[in-house]
């Protein structure tokens, strides 16, 4: 389809269409751009080709084009264009947990609560009905992109992968590796290190073989859950093959006291350089939490192109610290957001935004209110609610290396409208004092998964509300 400013007609059907409104999103870090109203033009790939705002020559022909073929989605008042929501750290399997167990430490909880759970993903059945649950779920609080740990079942996460496929989610999935009998219960965990990694390779091909999967919406991740769970030689094994596969990474990283100080005793050097040492380290890792990292381990995570996903809210219940958001984006890191399912407690990565500003404003002002002011935090830690959700869409879609998280020309139409005027909304609109930035952060810390009315993910929609 060929779009030019000076009105050339176009011809919409089935595999393009047009979408006018106002919008606003954070091409860059810090920075609210808000537009009040523009046409959006996707092709048949589900691609932005076009923004033209109204004093561009070619505004109101393809406007009433677009309209004339049935192919406009129009935005009324008080609703807006957002980029869809990238979350970067999810467990799948843990959905049916969420909100629970939430009052005991991380290998407490992993013991007691998680691996029992997760060890029933043997059963497909269980698999397929809980992740379609999480998938629609996701989708319908705006979440158009996640990453997924699943279980160390093949089956069961093939499954997760088809369901996100079906349901039209863009993801990266991870059969979960675990091997080390010291760390993983014997009904829990890869029996070998070589069948572990058979498998894993087989899943690989097995997603990447998904019918209709050839753009890659759904792709497969290597997932050493973390170093304690892993033997040396699968951590080895999953970096070689991570190489030879050009796979995502997922793992976790120096999350807790208990987790870093482990690393630290077996291999004398922090989770940062043990995993670069194992060849897990590239410009496709994610590593969640990183709350322990050092100024050493921010640059090497630097050097190597590697992304953070900061997960705020569980943070609070199993990593007992706070991740020093700010020091990291100063430092040129990518860091984007994840809800860490079941750790965190809530499905909404909005909430994680606000998490994300409330936890840096706490470890910049300190919570100790026997200390002075001046010896209560550490200066200069806050980041702000424009920066937080920078790191849910541009963030999220840096760290993946893909054209999403940004509504501009060339990327992908991924994108959820929010609709300020639904019954019973939690925010309320002040047109006379609101500004436009003003209007986004009531969204972050008001919006609802009802206020979330249509979804599109790769210039499809997936989620509609009447």
């Amino acid at each position: 389809m060929s779009i030019n400013q000076q009105g050339a007609s176009v011809h919409f059907n089935n595999d393009n269409f047009a979408v006018l409104g106002a919008y606003m999103h954070t091409p860059i870090r810090g920075q609210v751009e808000h537009v009040d109203r523009a046409l959006f033009v996707i092709d048949g790939a589900g691609v932005i080709r076009d923004i033209l705002e109204p004093d561009s020559p070619a505004f109101g022909q393809l406007s009433a084009e677009a309209k004339n073929a049935g192919r406009l989605t129009e935005l009324g008042q008080n609703q807006y264009l957002l980029p869809g929501l990238i979350d970067l750290h999810v467990h799948a399997p843990q959905f049916p947990q969420l909100g629970t167990a939430m009052h005991i430490s991380l290998d407490q909880w992993l013991q007691e609560y998680v691996f029992p759970l997760e060890a029933r993903y043997a059963d497909r059945h269980l698999a397929k009905h809980v992740y379609n649950l999480l998938v629609d779920t996701l989708l319908a609080n705006g979440t158009t992109t996640a990453l997924y740990f699943a279980t160390v079942h093949l089956e069961g996460s093939r499954i997760l992968a088809e369901v996100c496929f079906e349901k039209g989610q863009r993801a990266v999935v991870g059969k979960v590796s675990m091997d080390h009998p010291d760390q993983c219960p014997d009904f829990y965990r890869d029996k070998t290190t070589q069948e572990g990694l058979e498998s894993v390779a087989e899943f690989v091909e097995s997603v990447r073989s998904i019918r209709g999967n050839n753009k890659g919406l759904v792709c497969p991740a290597i997932t050493p859950r973390f170093i304690p769970s892993c033997t040396d030689e699968m951590l080895l094994g999953l970096g070689a093959m991570a190489q030879d596969q050009k796979c995502y990474i997922q793992t976790h990283c120096s999350e807790s006291d208990w987790e870093h100080s482990h690393v630290l005793n077996r291999f004398g050097k922090s989770d940062a350089e043990s995993l670069a040492g194992f060849g897990l380290m590239t410009d496709s890792t994610i590593l969640a939490h990183s709350n322990f990292i050092s100024d050493a381990d921010m640059m090497l995570i630097k050097t190597a192109e590697s992304a953070i996903a900061h997960c705020p809210l569980s943070n609070i219940y199993f990593s007992n610290a706070v991740f020093p958001a700010r020091r990291a984006l100063e430092k040129g890191l990518t860091v984007g957001l994840g809800t860490d399912i079941s750790g965190g407690a809530s499905p909404s990565l909005l909430v994680n935004c606000q998490m994300a500003v409330n936890m840096s404003r706490l470890l910049e002002e300190g919570v100790d209110p026997s200390l002075p002011p001046e010896k209560r935090g550490i200066a200069n830690s806050r980041i702000s609610f424009r920066e937080a959700f920078w790191m849910a869409t541009a963030g999220g879609g840096l760290a993946l290396n893909k054209k999403i998280g940004v509504l501009k020309p060339g990327y992908c139409f991924d994108a959820i409208v929010v609709d300020l005027n639904v019954p019973e909304s939690n925010i309320q609109t002040w047109p006379e004092v609101d500004r436009p930035e003003d209007l986004l952060q009531k969204i972050i810390f008001n919006a609802t998964r009802t206020n979330i009315t249509k979804v599109w993910v790769d210039g499809q929609t997936v989620v509609e509300t009447p």
